[in-house]
């Protein structure tokens, strides 16, 4: 049996989100007593909540959401934790370092910091735990292809130069993943696929992961993943 657990935060009217940002709006269009079915108008940020990068977000001539490599953020992952790092605390990459054999190239990574528990206070988009610059360089040196977290964003304090190393790099980015103390593994399958929004800079996505039982089952499902075609 493969356990399939949600890491994705809620989307509700009113949710909060970074103040120059778009309000977060789901209200009822239409209702039953209407015409005989329920219908809702959906307005939100494309970085809302549990959401992803695509280059074109601190770049214009970057790749945009619709021709993302969706292999990116589908595949093996490995669940890095900084549960220990407190408020406004820089992840280094000694942090990082000790996870650098499972971090080379082309891997996935996820950091669970636990600052999810946070949300939807104020200070959530505020005070969380950040990528160095150093660290975010670590991690393009490394070669990996997704960087995911459980933070609302990079790093807030640097977020244009901490937003170019990883999106310059071509670098997925996943901010704003929830409940990664649900996993019992560090050694999960990461499945987080955006909306096909033409021409623009980032998606709300459905995360989750998978985590197989036993090895076999693992052999299985990384068999599979080999094997696809996007």
């Amino acid at each position: 049996m493969v356990r399939v657990v949600d890491l994705s935060l809620d989307i509700y009217d009113g949710a909060p989100t970074f103040a120059p940002d778009p309000e977060t709006s789901v209200v009822a269009h239409l209702r039953i007593p209407d015409l005989g079915y329920n219908i809702s108008r959906l307005s939100m940020s494309t970085h809302f909540g549990t959401h992803l990068d695509a280059p074109f977000h601190f770049f214009d001539e970057g790749e945009t959401v619709e021709h993302l490599d969706l292999r990116l953020g589908f595949g093996p992952a490995v669940v890095v934790d900084l549960r220990h790092k407190q408020r406004n605390e820089e992840i280094l990459i000694r942090d990082l370092e000790r996870n650098a054999p499972r971090l080379g190239s082309g891997a996935r990574v996820i950091l669970h910091t636990g600052w999810d528990q946070h949300y939807p206070e104020p200070h959530y988009f505020s005070d969380q735990p950040y990528i160095g610059l150093d660290a975010c360089g670590w991690l393009v040196e490394q070669g990996i292809s997704t960087v995911a977290m459980d933070m609302p964003t990079i790093y807030p304090g640097e977020y244009i130069k901490a937003h170019h190393l990883l999106l310059g790099a071509k670098i997925l980015v996943i901010e704003g993943l929830a409940r990664l103390d649900q996993l019992t593994s560090d050694d999960v399958i990461l499945l987080a696929l955006p909306l096909r929004i033409r021409g623009r800079d980032g998606s709300p996505c459905r995360a989750v992961v998978l985590e197989p039982d036993d090895a076999a089952e693992w052999e299985t499902l990384q068999g599979l993943l080999a094997n696809m075609q996007v």
